[in-house]
């Protein structure tokens, strides 16, 4: 495990990128995940170790050291579109979710690396609020969620829908997010470029 060779004092031969970055080749049923997303995968777990907690009844706020926001939401699955509760941890510019506070790995990190948020209506939840990519509509969001049987791969969702149990929670939540949402401004230039393109390519 990544944490373990990145921190573990007794562990003197530590994963580069480049090993981590071809030891999880072929992970996504057969293919790769973008070495992008590894790559800031890689930064996280090398900046901020996970700490897993004695097994003493502790939750996962003894995990993180102190985030900026965590707590119950409603999560809308991805191609499934059914709603499951997670464990919400914000910190490092990214949101962590669990499906138990008791798990010492997350099921899903989403980068909020250009991303946006808002609040959004949907049919029966009142309180939800929307992860999106103003930039690439259409596109999956780069994050990655762990599988039953313990294999990492690529997020499926184009977006996250999210739901909180009070308006006042939600908004708390979107405050938070916004927040720690970071801009990259290579990303901007490239975004910028590809509506330039396609702003100059011919209409029938």
């Amino acid at each position: 495990m990544l944490n373990t060779s990145l921190h573990n004092p007794n562990v003197k031969d530590k994963t580069t990128l480049e090993r981590f970055i071809s030891m999880n080749r072929g992970i996504n049923n057969g293919e790769d995940l973008p070495n992008e997303l590894l790559s800031k995968l890689y930064e996280s777990i090398h900046n901020e170790p996970f700490k897993i907690p004695e097994d003493d009844g502790n939750d996962l706020t003894h995990t993180f050291f102190n985030p900026d926001r965590e707590g119950w939401l409603l999560k809308l699955g991805g191609r499934v579109k059914t709603w499951k509760r997670r464990w919400f941890i914000l910190t490092d510019n990214c949101l962590y979710y669990f499906e138990f506070t008791t798990d010492k790995e997350p099921r899903g990190i989403i980068p909020l690396e250009n991303l946006c948020v808002r609040e959004v209506l949907y049919a029966r939840k009142p309180y939800c609020l929307e992860l999106y990519n103003p930039n690439s509509r259409g596109q999956k969001i780069k994050a990655c969620k762990t599988e039953t049987d313990g294999r990492v791969v690529e997020g499926k969702h184009q977006s996250y829908t999210i739901c909180a149990s009070s308006a006042e929670e939600r908004d708390s939540w979107i405050e938070a997010i916004r927040a720690s949402i970071t801009k990259d401004p290579f990303y901007d230039l490239v975004s910028m470029r590809k509506k330039k393109v396609i702003n100059q390519t011919p209409q029938d």
